[in-house]
């Protein structure tokens, strides 16, 4: 039996130290609590996160290793590059938050139920609202040919999903955030566990131990709030797809 330590909606208590997580399932931490503003913030500066089912107790999870995208080494294959010379996509950020996770929550061939439940659609949502969580968007025209979004502690962003809604979608949606990221000095890209995919984009594995003390560094410094869409016309950031390539 998985005995793991229960915490209470509503209360103050500390998540346990991510060193106590299981290993099997790699990173199961605790169970219980709920999705406040408060337990959610507290966990990503510990670099825990949720992630359950529908019908079952909310899950946090610290996994060993740690996949992460460093924001000034993304991966632009040759394909990538010859798509992005041509394409006449624009970025923007924060004006389409709700869209984008609902679109991350849809069914897709190989994954026909989800994790965003409508708890979890509320809970970031608010934190959205409250100028944590944020999202980037690639626009075909006005229709969205993909997005990611995620939420930033410090200079620490943590990746929560993205999608497709037309090919390469959400490659130049984690492109551009990369690159906005990397500009407003935030080094790290949390992208949770490992899987081909990510790789083929450039993430690496870094050992739990090390990824805490990172979190550590960056979640202690202040916060960017505020919409981003501000931020991204203001700063130079690439607002049209063929300003990624460099």
């Amino acid at each position: 039996m998985i005995r793991i330590p229960i915490l209470h909606a509503g209360s103050s208590e500390a998540f346990p130290d991510v060193e106590t997580a299981l290993a099997e399932p790699n990173g199961l931490l605790a169970a219980g609590g709920d999705l406040s503003p408060r337990r959610l913030l507290e966990a990503y500066r510990h670099g825990i996160f949720p992630w359950y089912s529908r019908g079952e107790p909310i899950l946090w999870w610290s996994p060993d290793p740690r996949m992460v995208f460093r924001t000034d080494q993304v991966h632009v294959s040759t394909r990538l590059r010859r798509f992005l010379r041509h394409c006449d996509w624009t970025i923007r950020a924060d004006t389409a938050f709700a869209e984008v996770m609902r679109a991350c929550a849809a069914p897709r061939p190989t994954q026909p139920t989800t994790w965003i439940t409508r708890e979890m659609f509320d809970a970031y949502c608010n934190l959205h609202r409250l100028g944590h969580a944020h999202s980037f968007e690639v626009y075909a025209g006005d229709a969205l040919a993909g997005g990611i979004y995620g939420v930033a502690v410090g200079r620490m962003f943590y990746g929560e999903s993205m999608f497709s809604a037309r090919p390469n979608g959400s490659k130049v949606a984690l492109l551009a955030l990369c690159r906005a990221l990397h500009a407003w000095q935030f080094p790290l890209l949390d992208a949770q566990v490992h899987s081909a995919h990510l790789v083929s984009l450039g993430a690496v594995e870094v050992p739990r131990a090390q990824f805490a003390r990172d979190v550590a560094r960056l979640a202690a410094l202040p916060d960017i709030r505020g919409p981003w869409s501000d931020r991204l016309a203001s700063t130079g950031v690439a607002s049209h797809a063929r300003e990624l390539i460099v």
